[in-house]
């Protein structure tokens, strides 16, 4: 009788524990939902459908944590974004953690990458690599736009309040698929301090 007793104790400390998870994985992925879908939508009071609009440039304010999307000077969409884990410069060199600062050009888009989705930067430019060669070190590249790394998206709301990456810009999953819709290959990026 006893064995009996303490097997459905064991059993219902297991259903309790898995109430509890329950409870809180429902609540964080609330939180997420919410802090996700409030992130793009500061700069568009009118909520304007992205896709009525010709995006011509994007701006991103390192110091702010800040991607946005222009029409002309209008600000269409703001994002929170993450950088790398050393994002105070300009990138210098491979390896150094930081995006670079300057004005470069969107040059092509990666429905396969590693993160979900993203778009290339091009740097290096001729600039960034005249520097490198004199300092005698590799400039670094595959400087991107992207989401979440694969497999984490639902984890958004926590890795954005970091600089996770190795000197990409990151946005959430669903922010990043707006902007992939939204932009063009060629047009400027411009990256400010």
């Amino acid at each position: 009788m006893a064995f009996l007793r303490n097997r459905t104790h064991h059993l219902l400390l297991i259903l309790v524990g898995l109430g509890v998870v329950t409870v809180i994985s429902s609540s964080v992925f609330n939180y997420m939902t919410r802090a996700s879908a409030s992130n793009s939508t500061f700069d568009n009071p009118n909520n304007q459908p992205i896709a009525d609009v010709v995006i011509d440039k994007v701006f991103v304010d390192k110091s702010e944590r800040r991607l946005q999307l222009l029409s002309g000077d209008d600000v269409i969409r703001t994002y929170h974004i993450a950088l790398g884990d050393s994002p105070v410069g300009h990138k210098q060199q491979e390896g150094d953690q930081r995006t670079p600062v300057g004005i470069y050009t969107l040059d092509y888009k990666n429905e396969n990458s590693i993160a979900h989705r993203s778009i290339h930067i091009s740097y290096p430019n001729a600039a960034d690599k005249a520097r490198a060669k004199q300092l005698g070190v590799s400039p670094g590249g595959d400087i991107m736009i992207h989401g979440q790394m694969n497999g984490f998206g639902h984890l958004a709301a926590i890795n954005q309040k970091y600089d996770w990456t190795d000197g990409c810009i990151a946005v959430t999953d669903d922010e990043m698929d707006e902007i992939m819709a939204a932009v063009t290959l060629g047009i400027p990026i411009e990256i400010v301090e």
